[in-house]
């Protein structure tokens, strides 16, 4: 086996960890320790001038354990199974997708940079944009799928930000309507507003795709973020984030996350770590799922308009977009049912099987009404611009058997009567 390249599927059993340093545990233990202790004093004296950056790290070289809010046995493992999905060179976990998303935003951007965001994204970071970072003097201009390279660059131009531009930050498939970003496009703009002096960086939260179907480091982008909470962890039991990109970039994340301190916990590490080994499987199975859905959902008489990556109009922006960016339609499905928010409650509260929550990605179904739930802090009108309306409901598809998936979602669209007038 030496001459083959294994596969991350493959890999995610063992890469990164060495049984003999755990007394030949076939599985890497849980390090709950806050702190570790040195052989000698010149040892201590070297890990810290590596940790500060006070002297380049030696040819075949280990980063030293310190204290574990700066590096723990079980995040360096996870960390490096991690970067395999995306060939990423480096990669931080974080105590949650907000941490992971706060941090970058932090790190690269200044009082006076310009942040350059697609809309919708996420409500959590929607507020951390717009409440947020407003208030330490960053400059922000949103923009969605619709727009082009031409029209983006002129909006920035036009407001008086063109030496201003610090951070693209994308957020694709968007969440909920599956819309996509062209994540070479963004890269494109920031080659346009971009200087020796002045990187500006393209960062991409890929959380509704997942480190399987979409790969944005390969695609132009310096950054890829992830809610660890979703398909990495897979299983609804664990919150966490993570970032990978670049040695240089990632230097700078894992700098300011030592100072804020939010790195995920050894325990939260290990569970990743034992998520890893059935990601493909899962989502493999989910994407599955989410298919059959879709196929049913585009048939039924209450389902006015579907959001799902298989069921783009052929030769559109969003079909050329996918074929080139996407790996997988992904186990997302969103729809429009006829009528309004009574309709869309009706529904979600005629569900049996697939459960009424917020969050995506793990191994059960879970359905939401994003205009009231998870958006709801967005403004009115902006929900109303990116079809985020009352009468759209959004479904998060699980491992369990497609056919009992569909009986269900068939049996709470049955007992709906919609007013005529929306017939």
């Amino acid at each position: 086996m030496k001459n083959r390249k294994l596969q991350p599927e493959s890999l995610m059993m063992s890469y990164g960890y060495k049984p003999e340093l755990s007394e030949g545990a076939i599985k890497c233990p849980i390090f709950q320790t806050s702190t570790f202790v040195f052989k000698n004093a010149e040892e201590g004296k070297s890990f810290f001038e590596l940790a500060y950056g006070l002297r380049e790290k030696e040819e075949e070289e280990e980063i030293g354990l310190i204290y574990s809010r700066l590096n723990n046995p079980d995040l360096e493992v996870l960390e490096n199974r991690l970067t395999l999905w995306d060939k990423a060179e480096e990669c931080a976990v974080f105590e949650s997708g907000m941490a992971a998303i706060s941090t970058v935003l932090m790190e690269f951007l200044n009082p006076g940079d310009l942040l350059l965001y697609s809309n919708p994204t996420y409500g959590g970071t929607d507020h951390f944009i717009k409440h947020v970072l407003t208030r330490y003097g960053i400059h922000i201009l949103p923009f969605d799928a619709n727009d082009s390279r031409e029209e983006i660059a002129e909006r920035i131009v036009d407001a008086g930000f063109a030496d201003n531009l610090a951070l693209i930050y994308v957020e694709t498939p968007a969440n909920p309507t599956n819309a996509l970003i062209d994540i070479e496009m963004c890269n494109e703009l920031s080659e346009q507003f971009g200087t020796e002096e002045k990187e500006v960086i393209v960062a991409v939260d890929n959380t509704y795709m997942g480190p399987l179907w979409q790969h944005p480091l390969q695609h132009g982008a310096d950054l890829v973020l992830y809610s660890a909470t979703k398909y990495i962890g897979g299983h609804s039991d664990v919150i966490a984030g993570a970032v990978l990109g670049s040695f240089d970039l990632m230097a700078r994340v894992k700098v300011m996350r030592t100072f804020l301190g939010n790195q995920t916990s050894p325990n939260t590490g290990w569970l990743l770590m034992r998520s890893l080994e059935t990601l493909k499987l899962r989502m493999d199975k989910q994407a599955e799922n989410a298919t059959k859905v879709a196929a049913f959902l585009m048939e039924h008489p209450l389902v006015e308009t579907i959001y799902h990556l298989g069921h783009l109009e052929p030769q559109s922006r969003q079909a050329d977009i996918f074929s080139k960016q996407c790996e997988g339609t992904g186990a997302m499905v969103s729809f429009d049912i006829r009528g309004g928010e009574k309709e869309a409650f009706q529904f979600l509260n005629n569900l049996g099987l697939i459960k009424l929550a917020v969050s995506l990605g793990g191994t059960e179904s879970l359905a939401e009404h994003p205009a009231s739930m998870t958006h709801a802090g967005m403004d009115v009108e902006e929900r109303e611009k990116h079809l985020i309306t009352n009468r759209l409901v959004r479904l998060s598809i699980g491992v369990e058997n497609a056919d009992d998936l569909i009986a269900d979602i068939e049996q709470a669209l049955q007992p709906i009567l919609v007013p005529e007038n929306f017939l």
